[in-house]
């Protein structure tokens, strides 16, 4: 099974980038490939609105604020990905902090490496963009 780990060391508190990227409907205001997301379900499931058209269905599997994590699997996507888990975890201490974005998954449709591929550069573009917010 194909696993995806990124990670990416930002100049912000890990409270401060927790507030911004830890609630499950934020995405939009980060990640730049989604334009939008709606909540559905009493907020255990989202539909993300991709930029350029199309749109994935993902489902809140567990969150943890203290611990600053949350998994989701994804319901219905264009990826070419089955049985997709992922974890946004971040860490930090002071003004420093981390965020990982992790996730295994069964490639559908393709090899394994463009699976990998595409989950790595969604991964990475969020990750870019971070970084511009909040430097690195």
């Amino acid at each position: 099974m194909p696993k995806v780990s990124m990670s990416q060391d930002l100049a912000v508190s890990a409270d401060r980038l927790w507030d911004m990227i830890g609630r499950f409907n934020a995405l939009p205001d980060w990640h730049p490939g989604v334009e939008s997301s709606e909540l559905t379900e009493e907020g255990q499931t989202r539909k993300l609105s991709l930029v350029g058209g199309g749109s994935i269905i993902e489902k809140l599997e567990h969150k943890d604020d203290h611990s600053r994590t949350y998994t989701y699997s994804i319901v219905d996507s264009p990826l070419p990905v089955k049985n997709y888990t992922a974890t946004l975890k971040v860490t930090g201490e002071g003004d420093n902090s981390s965020v990982e974005w992790s996730s295994e998954f069964e490639t559908q449709g393709g090899s394994d490496n463009a699976a990998m591929k595409a989950i790595e550069d969604v991964y990475q573009t969020g990750l870019d963009n971070l970084k511009k917010m909040f430097g690195g």
